[in-house]
């Protein structure tokens, strides 16, 4: 059996090996792809998700690939499914890193602390503050109540904030996708966290947007395919809602001279909220070597995803 894994997680997984494997380490791209297609099982998570999506379109013996992604929308899924290849994904590896982003970013929208930190640049010292909003009794609904939504309603909780959850299945009292528009007015933090699919494309346009309150903030730590740009940009500028808090845009990077930059209220954080922690590879390294003893003997594995569904 040939195993084809990044040289960088050397160090972590090759202790926890067992014997008797034909294990290929690649360094950079070129090497993942001309190393990938004798592989069984893979994992070749590169810097940009298109060299990715290349080696996973050249793994044509791929029995199982894991990824350190949660989002695996980038995947080449229907071929991955043609071939039969199990996939599975890093959800939990970076949910408590996102979930922290998330209330960091909320918590900057309520006292606007982007502009307190403009006001600090210019060295002035004003006698009120630019936020004013308390957490404490607003409240939030999370478009996607995973590991990471549940995390993100837990942290929020603890200030006291409400939250209503969606769900595809509407479990636990959530609402279902047919439900929360018409409810869209009734929120102060309307939170995407949902996985990307063909279903959730533009589900926040200008109908949604019209719906929320004038002081209500988007925050989006999902995919920015979720919103459509051009509404929310002009929603920001007639200050239809109060502003938005954006880790994901679409496309990315944002082209500097995209309008989002300069649309009024908006906090940019670059897709850095998975990558604000420092545990990512030691928990995808011993989620990869607990699925691999699953795999050989023929045990469930973890975080296995559904090629049809798209999570």
């Amino acid at each position: 059996m040939k195993l084809l894994l990044p040289a960088l997680a050397r160090p972590l997984l090759e202790p926890h090996l067992p014997p008797g494997l034909d294990i290929a380490w690649f360094a950079n791209h070129d090497e993942a792809n001309a190393m990938v297609a004798d592989a069984d099982i893979a994992w070749v998570d590169q810097m940009r998700p298109e060299w990715t999506a290349e080696t996973i379109g050249r793994g044509v013996k791929l029995k199982w690939l894991s990824t350190i992604y949660a989002g695996i929308d980038s995947f080449p899924l229907a071929e991955l499914r043609q071939r039969g290849t199990i996939l599975t994904n890093g959800t939990g590896i970076n949910a408590i890193a996102v979930a922290e982003y998330t209330v960091l970013g909320i918590l900057a929208a309520a006292k606007r602390y982007d502009e307190v930190v403009r006001i600090a640049d210019r060295k002035e010292w004003p006698s009120d503050a630019p936020g004013k909003v308390e957490l404490y009794e607003t409240r939030a609904l999370i478009v996607g109540m995973g590991t990471i939504g549940r995390m993100i309603a837990d942290r929020l909780s603890a200030f006291g904030v409400s939250v209503t959850g969606v769900t595809r299945s509407g479990r636990d009292g959530t609402l279902t996708p047919d439900q929360w528009q018409a409810q869209l007015g009734a929120f102060d933090w309307v939170i995407l966290a949902a996985p990307s699919t063909d279903a959730t494309k533009a589900m926040i346009g200008t109908d949604e947007l019209a719906a929320m309150q004038r002081s209500a903030w988007l925050i989006n730590i999902a995919r920015g395919d979720m919103v459509d740009q051009d509404a929310l940009i002009a929603a920001l500028t007639a200050r239809r809602i109060a502003g938005a808090f954006l880790d994901t845009v679409d496309p990315e990077p944002l082209p500097a001279d995209h309008p989002l930059w300069g649309a009024p209220n908006v906090l940019h954080s670059m897709h850095l909220s998975g990558r604000s922690q420092t545990k990512m590879f030691q928990r995808a390294a011993a989620l990869f070597v607990t699925n691999l003893d699953a795999y050989l003997a023929g045990a469930p594995m973890q975080n296995v995803v559904d090629l049809e569904a798209g999570y």
